[in-house]
């Protein structure tokens, strides 16, 4: 299984930045995807998350309305358009799979694989 993470980069205050997850050989039919970040000495916290099954989405509320996650499943990719970045969401981005369906409960325990990672810098 491989979770490869791009688009991250340095943008200013206000900016956009679109994320890409290229997921491969998840032994699932049906599976969520989910974003997640890190901030230096925070916890990991679930940004959004989607399902391949229906493409329900979930989001936190820091990003309602900023952030959206589409999923296209047949190329196994996940994105995550994220629009008005501000400083508080400079952090380390994750993509993680798990089974079955998405939920607004993203907790990191519900999902068996991760990325390494992408950086997203909000300059102010």
């Amino acid at each position: 299984v491989q979770l490869v993470e791009s688009g991250g980069g340095l943008v200013q205050a206000g900016g956009s930045l679109r994320l890409s997850c290229a997921a491969s050989g998840l032994p699932y039919d049906d599976y969520a995807i989910a974003w997640f970040r890190q901030a230096p000495g925070k916890e990991r916290e679930g940004v959004s998350s989607i399902s391949s099954a229906d493409g329900s989405a979930y989001y936190a509320d820091s990003v309602t309305g900023r952030f959206t996650i589409s999923i296209n499943v047949y190329k196994k990719r996940v994105y995550l358009q994220m629009n008005n970045l501000q400083p508080e969401d400079t952090a380390v981005y994750y993509c993680a799979a798990g089974a079955g369906l998405a939920s607004q409960a993203m907790g990191v325990a519900l999902f068996d694989y991760w990325g390494k990672g992408t950086q997203v810098t909000v300059s102010s």
